[in-house]
């Protein structure tokens, strides 16, 4: 099925297209889509064999694109249909190349002969006879494709194999015909069929290569199960999957998947998430505990209920962003879209004047279309347009098998270029997860009863310091009423009443901005923050104002991991720095024990949630390009800001989607590992786009002053594509480094 999408702005679909073979196919099929109607934006990948489309709402859009890409001289096909070859066998489409083969092994044996000093030949009637089929039976979706080319005024690879193979076969008819009786001449039917076969052979390891790089998709999509167990009014029964409605309860065995996101009900067991978040070691589950489908039940049968279900499911969303980065173009590949429009062209001009110049030079006719036909042969622009998707659709691939969710091909080809990354502290730095440490309480004021009045108005907040607060509350069996009038001030604090009594709680800084004085307890708060503490301040409204009742410190821990990972950064030679809202000695208390030095500009303290944004943008402008690391709402606007913005998986779906990167697991180390793919992609990239010119570049000229014949020009050009797409399938191997 064709897969269509769509957002609050414009719908987007995704459609397979067969026949493509070469990069000046991608233009002409992005030329033919751009053409519909109400057409916004169309990219075509030529790895994945896809378009993805963006228009505006119409009626048939879908038959209407369709359409177009036929009409383009191509075949609209299921979005996954490459995905579904993948799990054909490996010979799959290998019968074209095997009877290329057969056929053109007696027209090669007498060049090997040559070699070994043994001078015979087949006859010319032998030689036409096993030649033909190859030509036009085998060959002939060159034909096919190189006329729909020319009846679009453009061209392909396809064009240049059916016009220099048919001058190789026609040249030896004319000459063959032409001879006179009984004399031997050498023919050139060989050239023609092997340089079908070659390419047809690269063709076919080349698609088997892409298959292979869909094998991240496949694999995710493998992790649904079918079935699911459902306790109805009957008891136990098997629905299928598509079946489960939010709210069902299941049951799921020991060593199953979990259908859905759910939350656990009944049980204990040890889940393997392996799949999803990259986390090699499996994760135990109490109730209450949330369940992602896709992942591994372990030794316990537990019974969950339902919380999301289809494309509203942790998998799904994964399985659309990778499907998305790996449809997306990269900046770079456009430059090659642009050159691969005049390649073709350009390539004939070439031709023609090798035919000319050797005809100028006093060389025979034969010598002249031997020459002119090795041009045509050697420059393929196929690797030049799998140079970039292809090592996008690997580096994509194995990311999201550590954890590394990439939302789109920007995103990739920027992070290499990072040298600064801002860290978001609580959540991503920290655990996020503060205690209360200290409560200090104005003279003649009861502390329990303080602290009973504070977890009661912060009672509905989910602020990690007021969740704070609620647990040592609970801590110490205090009773927690209802507040009444409860008012949140964004980056200070909140206001609310409990019984008849009105009470502020927030930051120092808004003490200050209130002009409340803290009175004796000024040199307590400077004490506590001295040790690293956040200090927060209780006040109760009166009729004599605002009166201070109680100072609470708050202490969190650094995340494992966290130091590790801003030293395996600082080694990269890139600079690191945090930004916390906190006063700037419970700030840089903290950032020292995560190694950060604040006398070196590393620490941004006292950073409203608002300003977050700004700070990056003041970052950037000092020349720098920018990653945000954040996990929270208020680092949404920050992460967008960024040059390249890291959600860690464990924070808000507001702080994801507005990041380029996702991190499964809160993990601060996969922000080394995710720069460090992006850098192993780029650089294959590069690779990749070097040896395609490098081909074209160095085997043009050579063709063209008669040193390489038809047959090594063929040859040369099927190995261009197939190093191409290996050199791309090196980055499944690619882990993150051990830090």
């Amino acid at each position: 099925m064709n897969t269509i999408t769509s957002s609050t702005s414009m719908p987007s679909l995704d459609i397979g297209i067969g026949g493509m073979t070469c990069a000046s196919c991608v233009t002409r099929v992005e030329k033919a889509l751009k053409k519909v109607p109400g057409v916004k934006e169309a990219n075509v990948n030529l790895a994945t064999e896809s378009a993805r489309v963006s228009f505006e709402p119409s009626e048939q859009m879908e038959a209407r694109l369709r359409r177009a890409v036929r009409d383009a001289g191509y075949e609209p096909r299921a979005a996954d249909a490459l995905e579904q070859e993948g799990d054909a066998s490996p010979w799959t489409g290998f019968a074209p190349v095997a009877a290329g083969l057969l056929l053109s092994a007696p027209l090669v044996v007498p060049m090997l002969g040559d070699l070994l000093g043994l001078h015979w030949m087949l006859p010319a009637w032998a030689q036409f006879l096993l030649a033909t089929p190859v030509q036009f039976i085998l060959g002939a979706r060159f034909y096919v494709a190189g006329w729909h080319a020319l009846k679009a005024l453009t061209g392909n690879m396809d064009l240049l194999v059916a016009i220099g193979t048919t001058a190789g076969w026609a040249l030896s008819m004319w000459l063959w015909l032409t001879a006179e009786h009984g004399a031997m001449v050498h023919l050139y039917f060989e050239a023609s069929a092997v340089v079908v076969t070659l390419v047809l052979l690269g063709k076919w390891l080349e698609a088997r290569a892409k298959r292979q790089t869909t094998a991240a998709i496949r694999a995710l999509h493998a992790l649904r199960p079918d079935v699911a167990h459902l306790i109805g009014l009957d008891g136990e029964v098997d629905v299928p999957v598509a079946e489960v409605l939010v709210g069902d309860r299941l049951v799921v065995r020991p060593g199953e998947r979990f259908p859905v996101d759910g939350t656990l009900l009944e049980g204990h067991t040890q889940v393997d998430e392996s799949m999803l978040t990259g986390e090699p070691l499996p994760v135990a589950k109490d109730a209450g505990a949330k369940l992602t489908g896709g992942s591994i039940n372990g030794e316990g049968r537990v019974v969950m209920q339902v919380a999301a279900v289809g494309s509203e499911t942790v998998l799904a969303h994964i399985i659309r962003l990778v499907e998305d980065a790996q449809a997306a173009k990269a900046p770079i590949q456009r430059l090659v879209d642009q050159v691969s429009a005049v390649f073709v062209p350009v390539v004939l001009a070439v031709a023609l004047i090798t035919l000319l110049g050797w005809l100028w030079a006093g060389a025979s006719g034969e010598t002249a279309i031997i020459h002119a036909v090795a041009v045509l042969v050697i420059a393929c622009p196929c690797a030049l347009g799998l140079a970039t998707p292809a090592a996008i659709m690997a580096g994509t691939g194995v990311a999201a098998k550590h954890g590394i969710l990439i939302k789109d091909a920007q995103a990739l080809e920027l992070a290499h270029k990072v040298d600064t990354v801002a860290f978001d502290k609580t959540g991503t730095l920290t655990v996020g997860q503060p205690r209360l440490t200290a409560l200090v309480v104005a003279e003649g004021m009861d502390e329990a009863a303080v602290l009973q009045v504070a977890a009661s108005l912060q009672s509905g907040s989910e602020h990690p310091l007021a969740r704070a607060v609620v647990v040592a509350a609970q801590a110490r069996g205090l009773p927690i009423e209802a507040p009444d009038n409860v008012r949140a001030v964004p980056g200070r604090g909140s206001e609310g009443e409990v019984g008849v009594k009105s009470y502020l709680i927030g930051s120092l800084r808004w003490m200050d901005e209130l002009g409340v004085s803290l009175g004796a307890l000024g040199a307590r708060a400077l004490q506590l923050q001295g040790q690293g503490a956040t200090v927060s301040a209780m006040l109760e409204r009166t009729t004599a104002g605002l009166t201070l009742r109680a100072l609470m410190a708050f202490g969190d821990e650094p995340k494992p991991g966290a130091k590790e990972a801003l030293a395996a950064l600082r080694a990269r030679g890139i600079r690191t720095v945090m930004i916390s809202g906190d006063n700037r000695g419970a700030a840089e208390a903290m950032a020292r024990r995560l190694g950060l030095r604040p006398e070196a500009g590393e620490v941004l303290a006292e950073v409203l949630p608002g300003d977050k944004s700004a700070q990056v943008v003041q970052l950037k402008e000092g020349g720098h390009t920018v990653a945000m690391v954040g996990d929270g709402v208020n680092d949404a606007p920050a992460l967008a800001a960024a040059d390249v913005g890291l959600a860690m998986g464990n924070g808000t779906d507001v702080a994801m989607h507005a990041a380029g990167i996702t991190l499964m697991r809160g993990d601060p180390l996969l922000v080394a590992a995710a720069l460090d793919v992006s850098d192993r992609t780029v650089a294959k990239i590069r690779q990749n786009l070097f040896w395609a010119f490098i081909y074209n570049v160095a085997g043009i000229p050579l063709a063209a002053f008669g040193f390489l014949n038809p047959v090594v020009a063929g040859a040369a050009m099927a190995m261009s594509s197939v190093s191409v797409m290996s050199n791309a399938l090196l980055l499944r191997r690619w882990r993150p480094r051990d830090m």
